[in-house]
């Protein structure tokens, strides 16, 4: 074996010229500090009433950070973008997990810009318990829609917030009114919540169900059919028609067992296929009758002059709520209390009214 000669492999790699390595030190830093670089709040404003994605997704970013420092940047452009919105018509959409809410929106979405309009679909994921990062992804699930030059999707992470959907997506509303999208569309996580702080931003509520599933009686309940403007039956396709439309009589009786709306408008029960596309014409039909009649009447603008109120109540109790739990002594003392109550030297109503007194009191000196 020591007399057979080495054979070199065919792999082996030859000496050859060396690449020239970046030198241009000057270049790098100026590269470094500009990706550092952070625009003002007036560079933005600017940015989103002249259409730019970037500016209004930084905004956004802005918007939904948990960092003090960018509450108050946050406002100033939020405030800065206020007299260019209030331009669009607010649609959310609802639906149980597996009803096909993103497919839906596709359509929907591509139905509407081929129209001519400008549809922003600001999509509420469902958060990881761990990371608290988005894990459905729907710009992923809305493959055509994302391409559209005339949308724009920005899905956010629901976090901790009253279904996934409170004052952050209030102000991302108005940053996408500002940048000129005319429809904007509020997809929800779908679990119970979110449905009621979903409700009190838009102005048409769109009630996502499938037939087949046992869905339709889980559906007959009276919070989120009283919420609802119209009932859409999706996955009206194939085999499934005939139980789509057996589905719409169910929701149609169910409906005129509930009173009339304030809006008087009389909610309506369709059937669509997020695949083939029939039936989604008719919906955005649906929804210009319902804009046309409540403008008329003048309750649209009814509706969000009190929404307006709702939510200039709801961002004082979430700053309370946010200054009451980053006061040190607070911090120092609830956990002081927690223990106290665990092991039932104190009742809970008596160590609640230990915190609140302590934080009153540091607050009037």
């Amino acid at each position: 074996m020591s007399s057979l000669k080495k054979q070199s492999s065919s792999i082996t790699e030859k000496a050859g010229i060396s690449p020239p390595e970046i030198t241009n030190v000057s270049a790098i830093n100026q590269i470094k500090n500009k990706r550092r670089q952070q625009p003002s709040s007036e560079e933005l404003i600017k940015g989103i009433l002249g259409g730019s994605r970037t500016s209004l997704s930084r905004a956004i970013t802005l918007i939904e950070s948990t960092n003090p420092d960018h509450f108050e940047k946050a406002s100033e452009v939020v405030q800065g973008s206020l007299k260019h919105a209030n331009k669009s018509i607010r649609i959310g959409i609802t639906g149980v997990p597996g009803v096909g809410k993103s497919t839906f929106i596709e359509a929907f979405g591509k139905q509407l810009t081929a129209l001519g309009k400008k549809v922003a679909v600001l999509a509420v994921d469902p958060s990881s318990s761990l990371s608290h990062g988005s894990i459905l992804g729907d710009k992923t699930r809305m493959e055509e829609l994302v391409k559209d030059e005339n949308a724009f999707i920005r899905p956010s992470a629901s976090g901790e917030t009253l279904g996934g959907v409170a004052r952050k997506t209030r102000e991302t509303i108005i940053l996408c009114e500002a940048a000129g999208f005319d429809t904007i569309i509020i997809e929800t996580v779908g679990v119970g919540q979110s449905e009621t702080a979903v409700h009190s931003m838009v102005d048409f509520f769109l009630l996502l169900k499938i037939s087949g599933a046992g869905d339709e009686l889980q559906g007959i309940k009276r919070g989120i059919m009283e919420m609802a403007d119209a009932i859409v039956i999706n996955k009206a396709d194939g085999d499934n028609i005939k139980k789509a439309n057996q589905a719409k009589l169910e929701f149609n009786r169910a409906l005129h067992l509930f009173p009339p709306k304030k809006s008087n408008w009389q909610p309506r029960v369709t059937t669509c296929s997020s695949l083939t596309k029939d039936g989604i014409p008719e919906v955005w039909n649906t929804i210009s009758e319902y804009f046309k009649l409540t403008q008329e009447s003048g309750f649209f603008q009814e509706k969000r002059n009190e929404q307006n109120h709702f939510w200039m109540m709801e961002t004082i109790n979430e700053q309370l709520k946010q200054n009451f739990y980053n006061q040190p002594e607070i911090i120092s003392l609830l956990e002081q209390n927690k223990k106290a109550v665990l092991n039932n030297e104190i009742s809970p109503f008596a160590a609640a009214s230990e915190l609140l007194k302590l934080y009153f009191n540091k607050g009037a000196k």
